[in-house]
């Protein structure tokens, strides 16, 4: 089996032999809906829940955060989680995804319940999420590993050092 590594960028990691097997589609490249109910296993090997929702960050066009659904009962009670795409690796051997955090992590991370959703553009949300499982805000992770900035960082263009 591969070695488990995480990113702390906004992409997610895939282990296994998988990728080398696959026919059609996937796993680089997946519908949402075939990730929809996958496991979710904690790094100290615990199931945690399973992936409800994977939600897009249509602007950027990448994936912000996968809904994990845990806890509860017979599907009563479940706490829904927002996980950065980014501390999630896609296990295409055990067929699961494992989570660079432990099941205490979990149990102790900021929730809510499917009736009331956070606003998930609101930043100082999103940084404690991302803050929570050690990871870099998918939308300043570009700056810092290649220096770009980000288009709606940018001011008028210029051209030869004239505003545009």
């Amino acid at each position: 089996m591969s070695t488990l590594t995480s990113s702390t960028s906004g992409e997610a990691t895939i282990v296994g032999k998988g990728a080398a097997t696959a026919d059609g589609p996937g796993p680089d490249v997946m519908a949402a809906s075939t990730i929809d109910g996958n496991t979710v296993v904690s790094s100290d090997g615990d199931d945690v829940g399973s992936i409800k929702e994977i939600m897009l960050d249509v602007r950027a066009g990448r994936v912000a955060y996968a809904v994990l659904s845990s806890g509860g009962f017979l599907g009563m009670g479940n706490k829904l989680l927002a996980i950065p795409w980014s501390a999630l690796t896609l296990d295409t051997d055990n067929k699961c995804f494992r989570l660079a955090a432990t099941s205490d992590q979990v149990r102790n991370s900021p929730g809510f319940d499917k009736d009331s959703w956070p606003s998930m553009v609101d930043r100082q949300w999103a940084s404690s999420v991302h803050q929570h499982y050690g990871r870099e805000p998918y939308w300043e992770e570009n700056v810092s590993r290649t220096g770009a900035i980000a288009p709606s960082d940018l001011g008028a263009p210029e051209a030869g050092g004239v505003k545009l």
